[in-house]
């Protein structure tokens, strides 16, 4: 008696434990959007890692497998190394972002498998996590070695069309040449139309026009601008060698430039901090090259060329020019997170819509529902009252594996589902080797309370055998496999070491309750 109400206090404490684990879970999942969008960010987010989060196949998002471009490895970093160090990257690109649970692992052929469930937009999640984020200060050339650099490559283009033609042309020094035809003047700045940019790009990578252009120089372009409808890109000629890297940034952050600036009044910008080393350079730089203009690059675009009116000692300067405050927000994540060590391809990408997702949930809750409804009423019209003791055992296994999953955070996939459906099946076995134990010792003559006792004691080391071997297969499809299989081991190792508890313990419980303290017979 003693030893029942003890045995009953633990499974009243295990009640209390799996229903205090799944208040998180029931109330995120029941929530309107509305009371969502009413919640707090960081209140939801907590209330959602103690749920039990939902799988790419159930709640939908993103699928990526990326591959490293071997081709522009750093000098001495190896393909190994490259990949580790692009998975750090990404994950911590992924974090800030707020993706809650996302799968980031290396592959066997040095690709890297990218999921995220719940993210939907296809852009935003390529352009975060396929971002170099290569960030780069850069002189921009003195007005005087533009012309001349301009005049080159007009010379070159003529001796190039003279050469080309079957008739001499005389050119005169006042004609615009082939190369001044495509740019426009724009404050400071030399801009292209959006439609010239290809033809002046392709001038730019002619052997001949490289050869004038000077040592240490490259052109680069800027981000689109509109002016009176048009649309421009400007071009810059700026040093190659950068003067400071985005190796040295210590903070980046996101924000709406203020008023006091109407260049950047109301717009979004990020603003940059750099660490110790990398102020003192920069004050550095900016001192020795007062009035000249230092470009701020980022994988090989000119977000902006400010003019240095002073030493800049803080150490801090700041992004403009960006389109919007997601957009900002995505540069400063990448900027923190630092750039890849090469830049990665897509080789394959899928999406799974919320409403492949809400349809993967219906069918898989109704194949558990249905399922498990079989079982009950198998267990209750073959074994009689025993069987509804199985029934309210399987009900208890199944709030079990469901409080486990949320308690360890674990992700529940579709194949999830159908390892909690093998799980019921497993159940059912366990409850018919014990029942059917009990039905030979009560043939043998044994009083109830002793048959039920030997039953089980028998029946317990079959079941435990029967468990832990099919428990090594689940084991090893949830240590060497991913995705969906790692997702069915899951559910069915939980459910295979939950069904030996109930099925033993607290079955155990109930029958000795009825048969030991109340007297009745076991009716099976």
């Amino acid at each position: 008696m003693k030893s029942l109400k003890w045995r009953v206090a633990i499974v009243v404490l295990l009640l209390v434990v799996a229903i205090w684990t799944l208040i998180p879970t029931i109330r995120y999942y029941t929530m309107s959007p509305e009371e969502r969008a009413r919640m707090p960010r960081s209140e939801l987010l907590e209330l959602k890692k103690n749920a039990i989060n939902l799988g790419l196949d159930l709640q939908g998002g993103m699928y990526l497998l990326l591959e490293v471009d071997k081709s522009k490895l750093p000098e001495g970093m190896s393909l190994d190394k490259a990949v580790d160090r692009a998975i750090e990257i990404i994950r911590n690109r992924v974090d800030q972002w707020g993706v809650f649970e996302p799968t980031i692992q290396k592959l066997k052929n040095d690709r890297i498998l990218v999921q995220l469930p719940g993210v939907l937009d296809r852009d935003r999640a390529v352009s975060l996590i396929g971002r170099t984020a290569l960030l780069e200060f850069k002189l921009v050339a003195d007005d005087k070695l533009i012309s001349e650099t301009i005049k080159n490559i007009d010379n070159v283009l003529k001796t190039r069309e003279k050469l080309q033609s079957d008739t001499l042309i005389d050119t005169t020094e006042t004609e615009i040449g082939p190369f001044t035809s495509y740019l426009r003047s724009q404050g400071a700045n030399i801009v292209v139309m959006e439609d010239d940019v290809p033809k002046v790009d392709s001038i730019l990578k002619l052997p001949e026009v490289q050869k004038v252009i000077p040592s240490g120089y490259e052109f680069l372009w800027g981000k689109s601008v509109e002016i009176e409808g048009q649309k421009y890109r400007p071009l810059y000629l700026v040093r190659k060698k950068p003067e400071l890297t985005g190796a040295a940034i210590k903070d980046a952050r996101h924000t709406i430039g203020s008023g006091a600036n109407p260049q950047i009044a109301n717009k979004p910008i990020v603003l940059i901090e750099l660490n110790r080393q990398g102020a003192r350079k920069f004050a550095i730089v900016t001192a020795a090259n007062v009035g000249k203009r230092l470009a701020i690059v980022l994988d090989n675009v000119v977000q902006s060329a400010p003019v240095i009116r002073e030493r800049i000692p803080s150490g801090r300067a700041q992004i403009t020019g960006i389109g919007s405050l997601d957009e900002a927000k995505e540069l400063a994540i990448v900027l923190r997170a630092g750039a890849l060590p090469a830049p990665v391809k897509i080789v394959e990408e899928r999406t799974v819509g919320p409403s492949l997702g809400r349809d993967s949930i219906h069918r898989g809750i109704i194949a558990l529902i249905i399922g498990l409804l079989s079982v009950l009423l198998f267990m209750a019209i073959y074994y009689n009252m025993s069987g509804i003791v199985a029934d309210v055992a399987l009900l208890l296994e199944m709030l079990f594996i469901f409080s486990a999953l949320a308690g360890l955070h674990a992700t529940l996939t579709l194949p999830g589902l159908a390892g909690l459906i093998l799980t019921a099946g497993i159940a059912v076995d366990s409850n018919v080797l014990i029942f059917e134990r009990i039905r030979e010792e009560l043939r043998a003559g044994k009083a109830p309370s002793t048959a039920l006792d030997a039953a089980f004691h028998r029946a317990t080391i079959t079941i435990f055998d029967a468990n832990l071997t099919t428990l090594i297969a689940a084991i090893v499809l949830f240590k060497l496999g991913t995705g969906p299989i790692k997702g069915f081991g899951t559910t069915l190792s939980l459910g295979i070491i939950i069904n030996f508890i109930t099925a033993v313990f607290i079955t155990k419980i109930i029958f000795d309750y009825f048969v030991k303290i109340k007297g009745t017979g076991i009716k099976i």
